[in-house]
């Protein structure tokens, strides 16, 4: 652990790093409990793997700007501690997989070498911030969103109000009312717009994919830029003492805002206020890095299909609001490509563009800031990569998460029928190699990881059993999902499921009745006009599982029988809390405040001291067997349970005492009597708690 001392600039990085490393040791030494140990890794982006014994690593890449060095820096770790792949996902991370647990610290503070982190890539934090892959060249923008994402970013990384939430948060930012940020099925989702001269945001919440998708609510049609973090922080606290904590499948915000209502939730943000220290907080987009792209003489080169590169030029450039540049798009398969292209990639643009690639929603790769007379040089130079396939957003990209592949959740093969699939659209309609209307995505089971039930066709990852009890894998298909633009846009419905081997033949059935009849409708049009029992008509003798043959039990992409085989997901960092931790914890908690007070960050003292007195609460309702599903729960029961009863003594109702969080400014001196409060509420509930259990032992006896 001493070279992390060393290398690492940043004492609060090193801190972070050292402190895994610690805590992987204790775990070893079984001193840590492992569900514990996995709510810690998770938000350090360390990942349980389907393989047994290695684990995925995120890297949290915020709205997808990856500078050359990085890419090389990201690259120089996966083939040191995995094996070269680099994975894209839908949130513009990057993952690497089969990485061994103990080498995990020294890999993270390899990366942040070139200030690359992991630090809340998983686990029940806010996760990476997304924005538009176009933001800051972007034709239609009001203005670039860059700036907005990184403060947001930066802000709440590794602040204690967000740091053991109930459930993971997701943010996003669209660059235009074209919302390609997606923000309807995001838990906060902000919208470029310009009022009267004034940047600020239309801003959405609630939204969310999973197994019960919820279109996002407009919290304001427009709030200025200077009050996103403090509206976000306020979001962030009430969904933290609020949200549901026990079932993981009620957790997410979508479900808070449907219990008690937008009005309700909107006015428990604006009463947080109070508590907030920075009420505006201005973001200057002008001290904003921007990558300048370099001037260079474009090298000359010589065509030799020019056909393809005339279809290239139409389906993968995007045209910049910089006269003069193009962006280009990368078709990335899957959202897998190797560190050899990663390292050429990253010298090209450095070289002959502005030192920076996107990452997309999509699974891609943006260049920006490529000159126009450049475009056949880096034609030539990405085709040596291999990365000059046609169609880049078009109907052949076809999205999907890591499914059977490696991810414990997945149960059938997502990227399997993904390959197939594109095959099928090239070979058999080659007409939608510049078809922009027809989005098709994947994912290897409900959790939506591939987006499926936001796409006009998804496929969702699904087991089936035949008459003898059988199992094979399948696909449920849905329809008619789509992004309208300015925070709106349509779920797909669950049509049919069927065997996997049919999901090809599903496929076709569906385009080709589109072609026959759709008369220059866009597809979620004609989904709408014609209905959900249309095309289960359509597609319901697909569905038949007393004829499957041999085949059909063996899943895309693979060669054996299909097994169905489902680990625990940890999207959202299952924690499973024993009451002599919890105590421990609750000691950590204020250690970690009164570091804060010293620092002078009265805030996030006083956050950190909050959460010992809700921490230290728990402790002793789970010692009486009682549910704790909420913060506001926890608080409530305990003064019903111990306090009214006269079981312990506050002086004032536990309720009182701790939420004087909300009711005062974070000023020095409350700060340093609210962590004396939850010192003193420590020492008392763990004296009760010691006298109860000698009381008890002393009956036993």
């Amino acid at each position: 652990m001493q070279s992390f001392r060393t290398e690492i600039e940043n004492p609060v990085v090193e801190n972070d790093i050292i402190e895994l490393a610690n805590k992987i040791e204790l775990f070893h030494n079984g001193k840590i409990d492992e569900e514990k140990f996995r709510s810690l890794r998770l938000a350090r982006g360390v990942y349980g793997q389907r393989q047994e014994g290695v684990q995925m690593i995120r890297i949290k890449l915020p709205y997808g700007k990856v500078k050359s060095n990085q890419l090389r820096r990201i690259s120089e770790v996966s083939d040191e501690y995995s094996r070269g792949r680099l994975h894209i996902t839908t949130r513009q991370d990057i993952q690497i997989h089969y990485v061994d647990l103990n080498r995990t610290p020294e890999l993270w503070a390899e990366l942040e070498r070139d200030d690359v982190t992991l630090r809340e890539a998983c686990g029940n934090t806010v996760r990476n911030v997304t924005a538009s892959e176009t933001a800051g060249i972007d034709v239609n923008e009001p203005f670039d969103v860059s700036p907005y994402a990184d403060a947001l970013f930066k802000f709440f990384l590794r602040n204690p109000i967000c740091q053991e939430m109930g459930r993971k948060f997701k943010v996003s930012f669209s660059s235009s009312d074209e919302d390609t940020g997606l923000s309807y099925m995001h838990d906060l989702g902000f919208i470029a717009k310009i009022q009267n001269g004034v940047r600020g945001f239309k801003v959405m919440i609630g939204g969310g994919l999973g197994s019960q998708p919820r279109h996002a609510d407009v919290l304001y049609d427009f709030l200025e830029t200077d009050k996103i973090i403090p509206t976000m922080e306020g979001v962030l606290r009430v969904f933290d003492r609020h949200g549901e904590r026990k079932s993981r499948a009620k957790a997410r915000m979508k479900f808070l805002i449907k219990d008690i209502e937008l009005d309700a939730f909107k006015a428990l943000v604006e009463e947080e206020q109070n508590a907030i220290e920075f009420k505006s907080v201005a973001i200057d987009a002008d001290a904003y890095e921007v990558s300048k792209p370099v001037s260079v003489e474009a090298p000359k080169v010589e065509i030799k299909n020019q056909a393809a590169f005339d279809l290239w030029k139409s389906t993968n450039l995007i045209p910049q609001k910089q006269a003069g540049y193009f962006g280009i798009g990368i078709k990335v398969l899957l959202g897998d490509f190797y560190t050899d292209k990663a390292r050429l990639l990253a010298d090209l643009v450095e070289k002959y563009a502005a030192g920076e690639i996107r990452l997309s929603l999509r699974q891609n790769i943006v260049i920006p800031f490529v000159k126009e007379d450049l475009i056949p040089f880096f034609y030539k130079e990405l085709e040596k990569l291999g990365f000059v396939e046609a169609g880049y957003n078009k109907a052949v990209d076809i999205t999907a998460c890591p499914g059977t592949d490696t991810c414990n959740l997945g149960i059938a093969s997502s990227t399997g029928i993904a390959d197939e699939l594109e095959r099928v659209l090239k070979a058999e309609y080659p007409q939608y190699l510049k078809n922009n209307d027809l989005v098709i995505k994947i994912s290897g089971c409900m959790n939506a990881c591939g987006q499926h039930n936001m796409a006009n066709i998804g496929f969702q990852g699904m087991s089936v059993r035949t008459p003898d009890k059988l199992v094979a894998p399948a696909l449920q298909v849905l329809l008619g999902g789509g992004n309208l633009g300015d925070g709106n846009g349509l779920f797909a419905d669950k049509v049919v499921k069927v065997p996997s081997r049919r999901g090809p033949e599903a496929l076709r059935r569906i385009l080709n009745d589109f072609e026959a009849n759709a008369s220059g409708k866009q597809f979620v049009e004609y989904y709408k006009e014609k209905g959900d029992r249309y095309f289960y008509d359509l597609l319901n003798d697909l569905q038949d599982v007393t004829n499957l043959t041999q085949e059909d039990f063996i899943d895309w992409g693979e060669e054996e029988k299909y097994v169905k085989e489902i680990g625990i997901g940890e999207c959202a960092g299952v924690v499973i809390d024993l009451i002599a931790t919890l105590f421990l914890e609750s000691e950590e908690k204020i250690e970690n405040a009164r570091e804060s007070f010293n620092n002078k960050v009265y805030s996030s003292a006083i956050y950190h001291a909050y959460s010992s007195l809700v921490n230290s609460a728990k402790a002793l309702l789970l010692a009486e067997n009682k549910k704790t599903n909420t913060h506001a729960g926890i608080i409530s029961q305990f003064d019903e349970l111990f306090v009214e009863s006269g079981r312990i003594d506050l002086g004032v109702s536990f309720s009182e005492l701790i939420y004087q969080i909300n009711k005062f400014a974070p000023t020095e001196d409350f700060a340093s009597k609210y962590i004396e409060n939850s010192n003193e509420f420590l020492q008392k509930v763990r004296t009760y708690r010691e006298n109860e259990t000698n009381t008890l032992g002393k009956k036993a006896v």
